[in-house]
């Protein structure tokens, strides 16, 4: 007799995410012999004790000494709740328990400006000024990306759901921030497609049915139900309002809709790319004629990797500053320049858009 549904449905998604990364190094699905074992590609779990990354490490746990990987595990503590130095190392023992190794817990502080603290050295850093929810996203990143590189991890697996790429689909709908904010969550993420989702088209009930058939023991976050935070009120208020005005089924539309505009958005991307060599004059500036015949969604886009290369920051760069700057292109009236994010200023200079700080 097979597994339960639910556990065959996860462990199907980790086989063929860790199917990719073998491919990627050039394996072929097969166990591990002892002495293959310390030169076999390391892949971390990153797991918060919840019912997504708990289902999550056991399916690695499984799947990846079949397929001839090592598997490692990885907590991070937030520091934002009593006793939480606590739960992190419950949550270490729980992954020791299931077979992976090495595991480690991260402690990071949680602020305008995040810093990770951890026994080994340390390399690197990361911050962001916004909300707490950025502010600990940030974190966790940083701390992940610290942990991948001491480990020297081939990837880090994370537990987003399709309910979590939902939330995020909306959350971008609500920025107003163009296709790209709508297309979720990837797949593949990270620097060297380091962050890998295999449960995108899984939805969150599965997850939690797997740790309830395999007595995994799960810690449900409190946060996740604090109307204080913009995805909480999203997930327990919003969703269910919308499913309750247009019927069953708005979760996967929107999983669908972030997939489609993925693709979207990485063609326009693409073409973006091809075309900025192509509107500029001898001395490298852009010539706004040229602009003016891209269709609008791939001039915006040259315009912000123009503003990005210029040392305006991606994060801090938004649709309202890239229509400003667009408008010296299309809607020139002798307006004087524009003040982006990180001192870049935009300003139209005979026929020519000059990007540059200062």
């Amino acid at each position: 007799m097979g597994p339960h549904p639910a556990v065959a449905a996860i462990r199907l998604a980790v086989r063929r995410v860790l199917n990719d990364i073998l491919a990627e190094h050039g394996r072929t699905p097969g166990r591990l012999t002892p002495d293959e074992r310390s030169t076999s590609p390391l892949v971390l779990v990153a797991c918060s004790g919840g019912a997504d990354s708990m289902a999550l490490a056991s399916a690695l746990a499984f799947e990846a000494p079949r397929a001839g990987l090592r598997a490692g595990g990885v907590t991070v503590d937030h520091g934002l709740q009593a006793g939480s130095d606590l739960r992190a190392a419950e949550v270490a023992s729980r992954l020791r328990e299931l077979g992976l190794d090495p595991v480690e817990s991260v402690a990071v502080t949680v602020g305008r400006e995040t810093r990770v603290a951890h026994s080994a050295a340390y390399r690197g850093g990361g911050s962001r000024a916004g909300g707490p929810e950025a502010a600990a996203r940030d974190a966790r990143y940083a701390a992940l990306d610290a942990a991948a590189e001491r480990h020297r991890a081939a990837a880090v697996l994370l537990g987003h759901t399709r309910d979590d790429q939902a939330e995020t689909v909306l959350l971008g709908l609500a920025r107003g921030s163009g296709i790209r904010s709508l297309s979720g969550m990837a797949a593949v993420s990270g620097a060297d497609g380091r962050y890998r989702r295999p449960f995108l088209q899984l939805d969150r009930q599965t997850a939690r049915k797997a740790c309830m058939v395999q007595s995994l023991p799960v810690w449900d976050d409190p946060h996740n139900t604090d109307p204080a935070y913009t995805r909480s009120r999203l997930r327990h208020e919003g969703l269910p309002a919308l499913e309750k005005a247009l019927g069953k089924g708005v979760v996967e539309a929107l999983a669908r809709t972030a997939q489609l505009s993925r693709d979207d958005a990485d063609a326009l991307d693409a073409w973006a790319g091809k075309a900025a060599d192509g509107v500029r004059d001898a001395d490298g500036r852009l010539e706004c004629a040229a602009l003016h015949d891209l269709p609008p969604a791939v001039r915006r886009r040259v315009l912000r990797r123009a503003a990005i290369e210029a040392g305006a920051p991606a994060g801090s760069l938004f649709a309202r500053h890239i229509e400003e700057v667009d408008r010296l292109v299309t809607g020139w009236r002798g307006q004087g320049a524009i003040n982006l994010p990180g001192r870049v200023v935009a300003r139209r200079q005979g026929g020519r858009l000059v990007i540059r700080q200062g």
